[in-house]
């Protein structure tokens, strides 16, 4: 999937302090954020805005829009600015607990299968970098009782960074070798840009999009430190793989901002 020009500046997000002491209860199925939930919420990347004009000129009209998997609610608040009321959903209470505040945005804490709509209410449903953690077939059941006739469904993710080949293939290494065992269960669909989700749609074929930020090294290690592998490995470990990371490419990366870029994997349509 080719990468569209949507350049954005970001304000480097605050660097985290990763000790790996004290031992915490594993997070409920499908929860791997809920430890550094105030972290998460800074250092992501923000959607392109011209996603959203496409998903809402896709929905039968703009009155519901149910986001499931909110996080922090970073694709909640945007779809606002289209949709009279968003109601968005999570997991995780402590995502919810650090997520934007908007007067059309509803965030509660329930599962990709517990949406608080009525039936055939919903015009469009959406999970942001989270479907591959759900189970698809009681998310899909949920999203066919939810949604109006012709209602969209639409799911998308990201991958690795695009950068500079020399910072890409260490950026590559330190995923596949180094915390790849740490990676729970669910993100090989995100290997797979998606392609493998068993989602029954009728398909829409949606545009080139992509996610473009400004950063330092210093905020790009921010984000990596967010990964769920990154934070199971200090669980696991006791030590933060980082620091080691950002000397290993602080020679490559230079002492400015770089452009960082991440191709976004969709898929829409509307159910059968």
């Amino acid at each position: 999937m080719s990468e569209l020009p949507f350049p954005q500046t970001a304000s480097p997000p605050d660097p985290l302090s990763l000790s790996g002491e004290g031992e915490k209860e594993e997070p409920v199925s499908g929860d791997h954020f809920s430890d550094h939930a105030a972290d998460y919420a800074k250092a992501r990347p923000a959607y392109p805005p011209e996603l959203y004009q496409w998903l809402a000129g896709l929905a039968p009209a703009r009155d519901v829009v149910w986001d499931a998997g909110c996080g922090s609610g970073q694709a909640s608040v945007a779809l606002a600015e289209h949709f009279i009321r968003v109601v968005a959903t999570d997991i995780s209470p402590q995502q919810i607990a650090e997520a934007k505040l908007h007067d059309r945005v509803e965030y509660s804490a329930h599962d990709e299968a517990t949406c608080p709509l009525e039936p055939a209410s919903c015009d469009l449903v959406t999970a942001a970098q989270a479907a591959h953690w759900f189970d698809l077939v009681a998310f899909v059941a949920e999203c066919r009782r939810v949604l109006k006739p012709r209602g969209v469904v639409a799911i998308w993710g990201y991958g690795l960074t695009k950068l500079a080949t020399e910072i890409d293939v260490e950026v590559q290494r330190f995923y596949t070798d180094e915390v790849g065992p740490f990676w729970p269960s669910g993100r090989e669909h995100l290997d797979d840009e998606y392609r493998d989700l068993e989602l029954k749609l009728e398909p829409i074929d949606p545009p080139p999009f992509a996610m473009t930020v400004t950063w330092d090294l210093a905020a790009f290690a921010t984000y990596l430190s967010t990964w769920s592998a990154v934070q199971r490995y200090i669980k696991a470990k006791g030590e933060d793989p980082i620091p080691p990371l950002v000397e290993r490419l602080s020679p490559v990366w230079g002492p400015g901002p770089r452009v960082v870029s991440w191709p976004l994997y969709l898929r829409v349509g509307r159910l059968p």
